[in-house]
């Protein structure tokens, strides 16, 4: 068995014979480099754990070439000292694949979704998952959890800053992530353990004023199906809007007039019945007759808000677009101050305090847990509003129809005269 220091000039003199042959390093046990008869010198590490008489077992460095002669020793050097500490190197390297595949941020990404995402999440997890797609996945790619630093997240989210709702947000699913990694043994700490989060959005106290809400309702007629009917059963309901987008007729009893969201759709995840007033079931009517439907009753199945027949449709940030261009249209060239469709929601619960409606059945319209089911109320407070949020809804229905008819009723043409 030859033995010499393994270095550039003694690898460059080795021959190939007609089997494979080897060099070992004269000071570092077990350190050899392999020739095939091809020529191929591959670096090479042998060792055995346990004594004499265990298996002895054989690491690949690196060919040369690729790796050097005197890395090479290193990597030698350093694979002796784990196993004098009784560590495996092949441990080691099967560890290192796995983080090279199955930790790959990209393709974890993937794995988090199925088993905690749509899990803990059923309700948002195609957003959160949307969310790390766009802002995370770009610049950790196939990045390896164990490799993610303080300072990876902080690229991420540096670009945020001027959107710092969407900073916190993404923030949030990011801190999800890793907590679920480390729960799962996937790797030690999180990148982000000690990181203060960013303070996200100011709480925003937007609704629209009735000169406003009379605007929008007159436009989404302008605006057609299905993002038309959609935002009007967003004034009229005060639910979110991925829970109307994904709207399904099995939801709806026609007899009733009721919409009964799932837990599994709610925001919250908590299951809630939507008394359907007069105007909600006018939009309703409408989705169903776009659709040729002559039948009275309405269908079974499917989505109310589709493009494609299979997904809830999309594309809000258009439609959004077009519906400001239709009010600006209506009002004179003017459009309406910064607002968003979430406005509609906060506009319905002003409206209901003008009404006179009482908080809790405020609170039960939005499916909001809030102060008054928190604490022992929470607990022996069962009653669900129902009959309350029926006269509230229709309540607030009546209130929007006797803004348009009032325009009516006039002749005039002047918006300006619903500001007052």
């Amino acid at each position: 068995m030859a033995t010499k220091r393994i270095s550039k000039t003694s690898v460059d003199n080795l021959q190939a014979g007609e089997r494979d042959d080897f060099l070992w390093d004269d000071k570092i046990a077990g350190f050899g480099v392999k020739v095939t008869p091809k020529g191929r010198k591959v670096f090479i590490f042998q060792y055995r754990l346990g004594g004499r008489g265990a298996k002895v077992r054989r690491y690949t460095i690196g060919p040369h070439g690729s790796i050097t002669a005197e890395k090479a020793r290193d990597e030698a050097g350093r694979l002796s000292l784990m196993t004098t500490q009784g560590i495996d190197p092949q441990s080691e390297k099967a560890e290192k694949r796995r983080e090279t595949v199955e930790l790959a941020f990209e393709g974890y990404l993937s794995r988090f979704t199925d088993e905690c995402l749509k899990v803990d999440w059923p309700a948002s997890w195609e957003d959160a998952e949307r969310t790390l797609q766009r802002f995370a996945v770009p610049v950790l790619r196939s990045k390896s959890l164990p490799e993610i630093q303080r300072r990876d997240i902080t690229s991420i989210l540096r670009p945020l800053r001027k959107m710092p709702a969407t900073e916190k947000k993404v923030f949030a699913i990011l801190r999800r992530l890793f907590r679920w990694a480390v729960n799962n043994g996937d790797i030690q700490t999180s990148p982000m353990l000690g990181m203060e989060g960013p303070e996200g959005a100011k709480a925003r106290d937007r609704y629209l004023e009735d000169w406003e809400l009379v605007l929008v309702w007159r436009a989404c007629e302008e605006l057609g199906n299905p993002f038309g009917p959609l935002i009007r059963l967003l004034a009229l309901t005060g639910a979110r809007r991925e829970e109307v987008a994904g709207l399904s007729w099995s939801e709806l009893d026609q007899d009733r007039s009721i919409w009964s969201l799932p837990a599994e759709r709610a925001k919250n995840g908590h299951a809630t019945d939507i008394p359907l007033s007069v105007l909600a079931l006018a939009e309703i009517e409408k989705v169903r007759n776009d659709r040729n439907n002559r039948n009275d009753r309405w269908p079974r199945r499917g989505l109310l808000f589709t493009t494609t027949g299979k997904t809830p449709v999309s594309g809000f940030s258009k439609a959004k677009k077009r519906l400001d261009a239709k009010i600006a249209e209506l009002n004179e060239g003017e459009g309406l101050e910064r607002w968003t469709l979430h406005d509609l929601r906060r506009t319905l619960a002003t409206g209901m305090q003008r009404l006179g409606v009482r908080f809790e059945v405020t609170e039960a319209i939005l499916n909001h847990v809030g102060e008054s089911k928190s604490g022992v109320a929470g607990i022996y407070q069962r009653h669900d509003w129902g009959p309350e949020k029926k006269a509230a809804l229709q309540a607030w229905s009546d209130h929007i129809k006797s803004l348009l008819t009032k325009k009516d009723e006039t002749n005039v043409v002047q918006l300006a005269d619903l500001r007052a």
